[in-house]
């Protein structure tokens, strides 16, 4: 005999997986590879907005941009260090700033535009900061034997 599982039951045990998931990448992050996890957030956050944006689900649209711009503002701008940053922090926390003004545009307005503004931003940063962070981890010289 068996039982089927309440219902719901696979969709949380799938969230709890992912949740435990992203808990170890996480936990085992260096400081350069949390702030892609932010960016990675951002991004999905702003994809769930326009889907919701699109299918008229206002509160899940609303839900969504609030959760991208808590990214943004919470983490990515909070994570600039703006004394040894110079005017690069200084532009990079404008940018920032431009970001989650297109976001709340977005939403208070169902504006798809200023959601792919904001969007196109956060990839452009996120691209750069993978260029400049992703090197590789063993560098072997080149030996030249005579």
């Amino acid at each position: 005999m068996t039982y089927a599982p309440p219902r719901g039951f696979r969709r949380s045990s799938v969230n709890a997986y992912a949740n435990v998931g992203l808990e170890t990448q996480v936990l085992s992050a260096t400081p350069e590879r949390l702030i892609t996890l932010l960016f990675d957030g951002a991004l999905s956050a702003i994809a769930k907005a326009r889907l919701h944006l699109q299918q008229g689900n206002i509160a899940e649209r609303g839900m969504a941009i609030s959760k991208a711009i808590d990214i943004v503002d919470s983490g990515l701008k909070a994570s600039v260090d703006r004394e040894t940053g110079g005017e690069l922090a200084t532009n990079l926390i404008t940018t920032y700033e431009l970001v989650m003004h297109n976001l709340m545009l977005a939403n208070l307005n169902a504006d798809e535009e200023k959601l792919a503004v904001a969007e196109s931003v956060l990839r452009d940063i996120s691209s750069a900061w993978r260029e400049a962070c992703d090197t590789p981890k063993e560098h072997t010289p080149l030996q030249v034997r005579s």
